[in-house]
């Protein structure tokens, strides 16, 4: 039994990963979500390089709440794989991975060990669903509407049938939609 690749995000209700500016702002951290719990689940983060520039490295501020720390703590205790065109080899971080992206994570997914959480960005995610390498897919759909943004999905050519495999409903007015993708590689095969 291979490892799954889960896409997990936050999205509005209009489809957007970001505001026009890459603004996250609008994102709430609902602590109902168990976020924790999800990150127990997997062991490894694939970032694109510009997602890996921007939250990869990051590293809470002094003021931050002892939450936020155990959090970043936990991400970074985490493998991780940076898909670059440019940049190679490994920092003492991450593996940078250039090409032959289906073998090398089909690779990945046959080692033994959790699930995979697929970070993004965006064009990471087109790749990965392109490729048929998505196993799930983990979207925590925010209560706004930003009318402009970075979408979800760009660039996909073909239809994707998922199965629902669970819905949450929280508080914060956020709605949890989990799917699954038996299209993605592990039903190609």
């Amino acid at each position: 039994m291979s490892r799954k690749i889960i896409l997990d995000l936050a999205v509005t209700l209009d489809g957007f990963i970001e505001g026009k500016n890459g603004e996250v702002d609008w994102c709430i951290m609902d602590p109902e979500l168990e976020f924790n719990q999800f990150l127990n689940q997997v062991d490894t983060i694939m970032y694109g390089r510009k997602s890996y520039d921007q939250w990869g490295l990051y590293t809470p501020n002094d003021e931050d709440s002892d939450v936020d720390k155990e959090f970043w703590a936990l991400i970074h205790s985490k493998e991780k794989y940076v898909f670059s065109r440019s940049q190679q080899g490994t920092d003492h971080k991450a593996v940078f991975i250039n090409n032959h992206i289906l073998e090398e994570v089909n690779k990945i997914k046959q080692r033994p060990g959790k699930d995979i959480w697929l970070y993004g960005g965006a064009s990471l995610i087109t790749t990965f669903i392109q490729l048929g390498l998505v196993d799930e897919f983990r979207l925590s759909v925010h209560p706004i509407v930003l009318g402009e943004g970075k979408p979800l999905f760009t660039d996909i050519k073909q239809r994707l049938n998922l199965q629902l495999a669970h819905t949450r409903a929280f508080s914060s007015g956020l709605v949890q939609l989990i799917y699954r993708w038996d299209g993605g590689a592990n039903g190609r095969q």
